[in-house]
């Protein structure tokens, strides 16, 4: 499995990086990351336990700020 941190800084240094740490400090996703448990999300992403994923993703859409920031990344991956 390839290094999170690794794969955030390909990401962030592609030609769109620029739009995702736009939406990363969006007021949405600070919203949310102030709402979900960082050591508890690592863990879920770090294990691949689809049970724990599911959970966390329904635990952010379940909100309106995920539901937002749900909406914009959908836009970014149309390329709207």
């Amino acid at each position: 499995m390839m290094d999170m941190e690794k794969l955030g800084a390909e990401l962030l240094a592609g030609r769109q990086g620029g739009a995702i740490r736009d939406m990363a400090n969006s007021p949405e996703a600070k919203k949310l990351g102030a709402a979900i448990d960082p050591a508890a999300a690592e863990r879920a992403v770090r294990s691949g336990d689809a049970a724990q994923l599911k959970a966390l993703l329904s635990q952010i859409l379940s909100t309106d700020e995920g539901k937002a920031l749900a909406e914009k990344l959908s836009r970014f991956g149309n390329g709207k």
